[in-house]
């Protein structure tokens, strides 16, 4: 028996008759503090660059994959091989460069043929929201949140509202490197903390903001045939 499927089969084991009353009482949404947190110390652990941890975390962050899935097999939606049956097809699909004839030779071709690809699967089968920004988990973190915001506003060229001045942000981008980024966000952040503000919420609410800011003017744009 492989370790995959012996602890496969103890999670199953826990949530069986006999097995343990809390495991028994979990749910996918029970569960989502404990992923947070699992996924959290993991990062801790490559930020650290503590690999005997990193072995540990990973496993626990695998057990919640496993533990979704087990929670999913039992009520009849798929089980873990249905899991990881699907992402494998996904990686072949869209790495048409290593498994096909379309081969690349740099990092910046291949992601540029992944959201291709991305958009593709997503016309033949997710539906579209018609949103010029791409669906964002709800809990991404702000920063990587306006981060990826960002990113699609300068790489489809969209029109920013007046807020957002364009020069200052790109000046600033020539100024920076890591210390010093790390030092002004962490300056911000204590600024924040000593006034009582949240600044992980006010940072989500502004982008938000310059979201629908910027969709605003897109369909007004299309609605005049500018865009």
């Amino acid at each position: 028996m492989s370790a995959i499927e012996e602890l496969r089969r103890t999670i199953a084991r826990l949530r069986g008759p006999g097995g343990c009353p809390w495991d028994q009482e979990q749910t996918h949404g029970s569960l989502v503090r404990c992923l947070i947190d699992e996924v959290s110390e993991l990062i801790d652990t490559i930020d650290r660059l503590d690999l005997p941890h990193m072995r540990e975390e990973l496993g626990d962050v695998l057990i919640q994959v496993l533990f979704h899935a087990q929670l999913a097999e039992e009520a009849g939606h798929f089980d873990l091989e249905d899991v990881a049956r699907e992402v494998n097809e996904k990686l072949v699909r869209r790495h048409p460069h290593v498994f096909g004839e379309n081969k690349l030779g740099t990092s910046e071709q291949v992601l540029v043929q992944w959201e291709q690809i991305k958009a593709g699967e997503k016309k033949n089968g997710v539906s579209a929201t018609g949103s010029v920004f791409k669906p964002q988990p709800p809990r991404l973190p702000a920063l990587m949140f306006a981060e990826s915001v960002w990113k699609r506003i300068r790489e489809k060229k969209l029109t920013v509202p007046a807020g957002v001045d364009v020069a200052q942000v790109e000046a600033l981008g020539r100024q920076l490197d890591e210390a010093m980024l790390g030092r002004m966000l962490f300056e911000i952040a204590a600024a924040a903390r000593s006034r009582g503000l949240d600044p992980e919420g006010a940072l989500r609410l502004h982008t938000t903001r310059v979201m629908r800011d910027v969709e605003a003017i897109h369909q007004a744009a299309n609605a005049t045939g500018t865009a």
